[in-house]
């Protein structure tokens, strides 16, 4: 079985303006939209009413009724009371009557009779009371939100069937057990709850008032194509006044007496949750109660939107005023006393679905998550969908919510984000400020090598020897004009297409490549290393210019006549040089020789000279 209520994704805007409306705590926000928990709902039909981007669906049930009329069992609509304040807009009630017809609908019924039967069973029990009050029990959604959310008071609900399944009773009396029905009504929760029934009370499909002009559009079927058509028998005498406020006990004329009484009518979402949480807790109440979850039946979720609820109310009375001018009041009576025998009776069942209470301390953890901690700061605005903050903590604690469908939160969380996003900005501009500023001196130190470059090359042009500087792998960087006369026909005309020959290989150009290998790999420079080359001889120096990294070598044709007599004067006087050194070594060491001869000789003299002397003295 589908649920009865569920969310298109694609048109859920995240309002909460269905969870404001849910009584049940039955919808929550997941994946980013609206979701209903379908054991929660009491299908209400709130949501779907509130949403203005239709985005909740009621379970369509028209396939199913299509599906009922085109077979071969009679099939008969039984029409909620409700239907007079739906067709405002058809000028007579035997329009709409022969327009449910055209459909193929072999009998067409009012719910009528069905309310008053039920009334009487009301009457009686209102009137034969030992001390247990009661609330009626006509109002799906109501049954099921004390079943619920208030078990404890399942006992209280009248133990007597809704109007609708009295009156698939009494179609089956009249018209055989074999018969299928179709309900007609504004409310949604009918059509969960004509499942709970079985037997005589069945009914085969529920349609809404608006399934019902979707198919009138779809046969194309108006009331200027229809004659007129009156409602099959039986009929109703006041049970038409079901839809409006007291209706029902006004049926059978039960006491509503302010001092007398004892019966507290209440319709509408909030009017009937005050109503049951006074009953419960309020021992002076001593009132039966009558709800409604709709602010009438006239108003209920599957009315074509857009109605205005007292034009609806007054179309309704009007409608039974009409009916009881031509009603046969003894017929009626018959009727009635015929059909008293059926058993209007019904068991109800705690289902309960309260969720488990969060302990203070967790209530306070969230409140101070959210930034809520102090009174004040808990606006309790309710645009959560909950009554106040304290409400929301202890939802969210049950899984029901998130922090992003608290307003105020968000809204924190917003100007905060904005704030921060705003120091974020600044910090963008002074970075695109400085960007801007390095960009410029970037442009400017590009420029300044450009030129340094130009001039370099310029210098380079300049030397007359050739000069090249290459990578790690011997791709070139840099060469002179020099160099490339050097390096020979393939260099010249490579150079045109890339002046410099930047990026050419060195071993591809010229054989003494080895020598800028040896420079790179062992980082000591190869000076003045004499090279012979077909018919010359080059210098070649090669040195480090970053180590292992670049290298650069100066390259001189010895045989060209300006170096030639270059070289043969510094040759002459590097030999010259190496001579004089030469003949100081030499002098030097011929210096140490005399000054040694001069000290034997005058040795040799000193002694003779002291042999003398003594010779003399002895004679």
């Amino acid at each position: 079985m589908s649920q009865l209520i569920s969310v298109d994704p694609q048109k859920c805007n995240l309002s909460f303006t269905c969870i404001r409306a849910c009584p049940a705590k039955a919808i929550k926000v997941q994946e980013k939209h609206a979701q209903v928990i379908p054991s929660r709902c009491i299908g209400c039909g709130n949501c779907f009413a509130v949403c203005a981007q239709n985005a909740l669906v009621i379970r369509d049930e028209k396939a199913k009724a299509k599906e009922l009329i085109e077979s071969d069992a009679p099939v008969a609509a039984i029409c909620d009371p409700s239907i007079s304040g739906e067709f405002t807009d058809i000028t007579d009630y035997r329009k709409f009557v022969a327009m449910i017809r055209a459909l193929g609908f072999t009998y067409v019924l009012e719910t009528a009779i069905g309310v008053d039967l039920i009334a009487f069973k009301y009457r009686e029990l209102f009137n034969n009371f030992h001390g247990k009050f009661y609330i009626t029990a006509n109002c799906p959604s109501v049954v099921s939100y004390i079943e619920m959310y208030h078990p404890e008071l399942t006992d209280n609900i009248a133990p007597i069937a809704p109007s609708y399944v009295a009156m698939a009773k009494v179609v089956r009396r009249f018209y055989g057990d074999d018969i299928k029905t179709v309900l007609l009504t504004s409310c949604a929760a009918a059509k969960d709850d004509v499942r709970k029934f079985k037997d005589d009370g069945r009914i085969n499909a529920v349609l809404t008032f608006r399934e019902l002009r979707e198919l009138f559009a779809e046969k194309n079927i108006t009331q200027n194509f229809v004659e007129y058509s009156d409602f099959d028998a039986p009929v109703g005498r006041k049970g038409g006044l079901l839809p409006a406020s007291r209706g029902m006990l006004q049926a059978v004329d039960i006491n509503q007496e302010l001092l007398s009484g004892n019966i507290l009518s209440a319709i509408g979402r909030n009017n009937f949750l005050d109503a049951i949480s006074e009953f419960k807790t309020e021992v002076e109440l001593h009132q039966h109660l009558d709800l409604f979850y709709c602010e009438g039946c006239v108003m209920g979720p599957g009315m074509s939107p857009g109605g205005k609820k007292y034009l609806r109310r007054s179309e309704v009375i009007k409608y039974v005023n009409k009916r009881l001018k031509s009603l046969d009041l003894v017929a009626w009576h018959e009727q009635i006393d015929s059909l008293n025998t059926l058993d209007l009776s019904r068991k109800f069942t705690p289902r309960e679905r309260l969720l488990p209470q969060p302990q203070e301390q967790e209530i306070l953890q969230v409140l101070r998550d959210m930034g809520k901690t102090r009174h004040q700061d808990q606006l309790n605005c309710g645009s959560c969908g909950y009554p106040n903050c304290r409400e929301f903590a202890i939802a969210y604690c049950q899984g029901l919510t998130n922090f992003e469908m608290c307003y105020s939160y968000t809204t924190q969380n917003l100007h905060s984000y904005l704030n921060k996003l705003n120091l974020a900005n600044e910090k963008l501009r002074k970075t695109q400020d400085e960007l801007h500023k390095s960009e410029n001196k970037a442009k400017q130190e590009e420029q300044a090598a450009r030129e340094a470059a130009e001039t370099v090359t310029l210098m380079l042009d300049k030397i007359s020897a050739g000069v090249v500087i290459v990578d790690e792998n011997l791709n070139i960087v840099e060469s002179n004009r020099s160099f490339v006369e050097m390096a020979g026909d393939d260099a010249r005309m490579l150079n045109e297409v890339i002046p410099g020959l930047k990026g050419a290989e060195l071993k591809l150009l010229v054989p003494f490549h080895k020598l800028f290998s040896t420079v790179l790999q062992s980082g000591e420079d190869l000076l003045n290393r004499d090279t012979p080359l077909e018919n010359t001889i080059l210098n070649i120096s090669v040195f480090t210019i970053k180590k292992r990294q670049v290298v650069g070598g100066i390259i001189r044709d010895l045989t060209a006549p300006d170096v030639k007599k270059e070289e043969i004067v510094n040759r002459a006087q590097q030999v010259i040089r190496e001579n004089l050194e030469t003949v100081q070594q030499i002098a030097f060491l011929l210096g140490e020789s005399a000054s040694n001869t001069e000290k034997i000789l005058r040795s040799i003299i000193n002694t003779q000279e002291f042999g003398l002397h003594m010779d003399g003295g002895i004679k």
